[in-house]
């Protein structure tokens, strides 16, 4: 098969969803997972597969990355998008949630990209995207065990593409601000310099940029899109 093959972890609603739809467009084949029926759905609508599953959860990462190679043959691009991570004041978050946090954010990361690394390996090269937040820049009492370990994700994100690089594999993380994808209040919009909430179909356009080949020439970055709510330069 010659046609390019997108995998999104998340693939069913919000961000996942519009990304799909994205690199539909840009005529890549897909494989979606989420814990939901809406993956399946999708799946259909795009002419991709679909198989329910939870990122934190290795055998659904096995699951999807076998219903990928099995249907299409190869993976040309990645997108790893995870729900929101376990919140609270920082020292009465428990321990199960951090470790909960942990299994959420990094795991899924890791886990995918030994599967994926040495069919992109073989094939020449490939783009993987991880999906974190703006507060893995300028961590938010808000959002502590997320600011903790998708700041661990950026980390990763740089040692894997200088470890990887030279064989064309290439990986980013993509850092929103608020997303309309979510039920928040007007404060939140506030936050932006641009006043307003992001756009779910906004996010996916830049990771589609990030998975393509029209940004050939970056790797190991976070890219903040986030409408000027971070203020570091």
């Amino acid at each position: 098969m010659t046609e390019k093959v997108c995998l999104i972890v998340g693939g069913g609603r919000g961000m996942g969803a519009a990304t799909a739809r994205e690199m539909h467009g840009r005529g890549y084949r897909l494989a979606l997972m989420s814990p939901s029926e809406s993956c399946e759905k999708l799946a259909e609508e795009l002419g991709g597969v679909a198989r329910r599953g939870k990122a934190e959860n290795s055998e659904d990462i096995q699951g999807i990355f076998d219903l990928t190679m099995e249907t299409w043959g190869r993976v040309d691009a990645v997108l790893i998008h995870v729900g929101g991570p376990p919140k609270g004041d920082l020292l009465d978050i428990p321990e199960e949630d951090w470790d909960k946090a942990n299994e959420m954010t990094i795991k899924p990361v890791i886990r995918m990209a030994r599967l994926v690394t040495p069919v992109m390996e073989k094939q020449g090269g490939g783009s993987i995207v991880n999906i974190t937040t703006f507060s893995a820049l300028e961590p938010s009492l808000i959002f502590p065990t997320s600011s903790v370990y998708r700041a661990g994700v950026s980390a990763f994100t740089k040692l894997y593409s200088d470890r990887y690089g030279p064989s064309n594999i290439r990986m980013n993380c993509l850092l929103p601000g608020f997303t309309d994808s979510l039920d928040l209040p007007q404060k939140y919009a506030d936050m932006s310099a641009l006043g307003r909430l992001g756009k779910a179909e906004e996010q996916g356009k830049a990771a589609a940029f990030l998975l393509s080949e029209d940004s050939g020439y970056i790797t190991g970055q976070s890219l903040r899109v986030d409408g000027g709510v971070t203020r570091a330069l």
